[in-house]
């Protein structure tokens, strides 16, 4: 039996179960022990009677042959807990599973799993009453960033080379840039996300927490192409893997603007993000331009309107079982449902009318926008709410400044590590035009290969 989980990315863990160095069930047993010996808590339950069976039995051949796969705990997997890691749901079970878990898994994968996350997804860091706080593999008492944070932390923690995440406003990108990996927003519809689809508020995309461009490539592959129960699902495009680095990024322009005009950065951030901008247009061969980057604001209204999907998930559980609630959830519930109105959701959709028509004018002189993913490196683990360390803001509010603004107009984003800062992992975000989601695995394929970043968090207690 392997001593530990593979601390390649998933490609080549496949390509080792070919060759047979490896098997899908020492991979999964070591996985199982590593999380047994872990202090991140990044699993909430686990499944291994049927996933070691399917391990035993896995097709290597196919594209994911044989992986085991972290479970994001907010992703429905047909007779696992569906809790919501939420207290008030406490029991819950799936009746369904989604479907783009039942792409991978048709594609070779072993869900065995659920990593943490924040209750219902409603804030960007991975804390919650009812299975506690996930820290950040780099250094316990640091936040993994949410919602999936448990499934970013598995990954970087050595425990797993892939999980599934969804980013909402954040939750891939912002995870990915406190621990250290590639985080893919895809265009708005690139990964259908039924059966069942929740449409409002149209800002919800899934894909997965990764330690490698390729390893993105190949689950877009799997997952990604129009399904009928996401009426709002794309077409499929084939060859993202064998593809990549293909589409002439050569002479385009793009625009270093780390703060998009509206978050409050950490100066040694700022610098590491220009800095790395500047050394991926080198490398890239992209122009850089002076173009005026302000998003707008998108006001609390935005925040109660989203309010609504987790309301009808709860049912029957609220307002009774309120005091099992985040403090963040039911005040945020008890606020929209006192003072949420038609006025409230008419600025809800002005304001995303703006941010179309703000982000419309920059793509008319850019093709990519690079910035900070994250204001800062991972703050307390336990903070939930801003706050201020000496002279800087911490905190979950500032950071979603950020990554926003990219699910309320949909243009897919991705989140690449570079200089860390203080042992900590810094992410540089890059922003194309919709549609054009290859083109920033291209520029991210580029930073890996010209500054190639560790797999795992250094010294990672495993």
């Amino acid at each position: 039996m392997a001593d530990t989980p593979w601390m390649g990315d998933t490609v080549s863990l496949v390509e080792e179960f070919r060759k047979g160095g490896r098997s899908p069930v020492e991979e999964l047993e070591a996985s199982l022990a590593a999380i047994e010996r872990s202090e991140l808590n990044a699993f909430t339950s686990l499944d291994p009677e049927p996933a070691i069976e399917a391990a035993r039995t896995a097709d290597v051949s196919l594209p994911f042959g044989g992986v085991p796969l972290g479970v994001k705990a907010l992703t429905p997997v047909k007779g696992w807990p569906h809790d919501r890691c939420s207290a008030a749901l406490q029991g819950a079970v799936a009746g369904f599973t989604a479907l783009h878990v039942e792409r991978l898994v048709d594609g070779g994968m072993i869900p065995f799993g659920q990593c943490n996350a924040s209750e219902f997804g409603g804030l960007n860091v991975s804390v919650n009453k009812l299975y506690g706080v996930t820290h950040n593999p780099w250094r316990i008492g640091r936040t993994a960033g949410g919602s999936s944070g448990g499934s970013a932390a598995a990954v970087a923690g050595g425990l797993v080379t892939i999980a599934t995440g969804g980013d909402g406003g954040g939750s891939i990108r912002i995870p990915g840039g406190f621990n250290g990996l590639v985080g893919m927003k895809g265009t708005a519809g690139r990964i259908p996300r039924g059966p069942r689809t929740e449409i409002h508020p149209l800002t919800v995309v899934t894909g997965p927490m990764a330690r490698s461009v390729r390893d993105v490539c190949r689950w877009y592959d799997v997952t990604a192409g129009y399904d009928m129960r996401d009426p709002y699902s794309l077409p499929k495009i084939e060859g993202w893997e064998r593809d990549l680095g293909t589409h002439g990024v050569r002479g385009r322009k793009a625009v270093i603007a780390p703060n998009l005009g509206i978050a409050v950065l950490r100066p040694e951030v700022e610098k590491r993000v220009r800095a790395a901008g500047e050394a991926l247009a080198k490398d890239a061969g992209l122009e850089l331009v002076d173009v005026p980057v302000t998003l707008p604001g998108l006001g609390f209204e935005w925040a109660l309107a989203n309010l609504c999907q987790l309301r009808r998930q709860l049912g029957d559980a609220y307002p009774e079982r309120k005091d099992d609630l985040t403090l963040e959830i039911a005040f945020g519930l008890h606020l929209a449902t006192e003072q949420f109105n038609l006025d409230m959701m008419a600025n809800v959709e002005a304001a995303r009318t703006e941010a179309n028509e703000r982000m419309a004018e920059v793509f008319d002189k850019v093709d990519f926008v690079i910035c900070a993913t994250n204001p800062d490196v991972a703050y307390a683990a336990d903070v939930t709410l801003n706050q201020m360390v000496g002279d800087r803001q911490v905190g979950p509010e500032n950071n979603g400044a950020l990554t926003i603004p990219m699910n309320i107009v949909g243009n897919p984003a991705a989140s690449v590590p570079i200089e860390q800062l203080d042992g900590l992992p810094v992410g540089m975000q890059i922003i194309g035009r919709h549609h054009e989601d290859q083109l920033l695995l291209d520029l991210a394929a580029i930073v890996e290969r010209e500054r190639p970043w560790p797999l795992v968090a250094t010294g990672s207690p495993i």
